[in-house]
C-alpha cells in the first residue's frame, strides 16, 4: 500500500511533503502535507499537523488533522487535536480529544 515507511527507530523533526502514501511506525514532529494517504501504526507517534486526503490513526497523534476525504481513528488509536474532514470514523476503543469540523 505505502511507498514510504518511517520505521520504529526513526525520529523525524521537520516537514514531510509529497504525493506518495506514508506509513509512520516511528516518531514525526513538525508538519506533514501529503496528497494521498497517511497511516499512523500502533507504534507511531506524531506530534504534527497533518494535511492529506485520508488519515488512519492506530497510534498516537497530537496536532490538527485536515483531510479532504476521511479521518479514521482505529481501536487503540489516540488523537488530541482538531479534525477537519467530510467523513470521520472513531472506532470503539479509540481516544479523541478535540473539535470536529465536517463542512464540505
Amino acid at each position: 500500500m505505502a511507498n514510504t515507511v518511517i520505521g520504529q527507530s526513526i525520529v523525524i523533526d521537520g516537514e514531510i511533503s509529497g504525493e506518495e502514501d506514508l506509513v509512520i511506525q516511528g516518531t514525526v514532529k513538525g508538519r506533514i502535507a501529503l496528497k494521498e494517504h497517511v497511516l499512523v501504526e500502533q507504534s507511531g507517534v506524531v506530534e504534527a499537523d497533518i494535511e492529506t486526503q485520508t488519515v488512519q490513526i492506530a497510534g498516537t497523534v497530537t496536532g490538527n488533522v485536515a483531510a479532504s476525504d476521511k479521518v479514521e481513528i482505529r481501536s487503540g488509536g489516540k488523537m488530541v487535536g482538531d479534525i477537519k474532514a467530510p467523513r470521520i470514523l472513531i472506532a470503539d476503543g479509540a481516544v479523541f480529544k478535540g473539535n470536529v469540523d465536517m463542512d464540505a
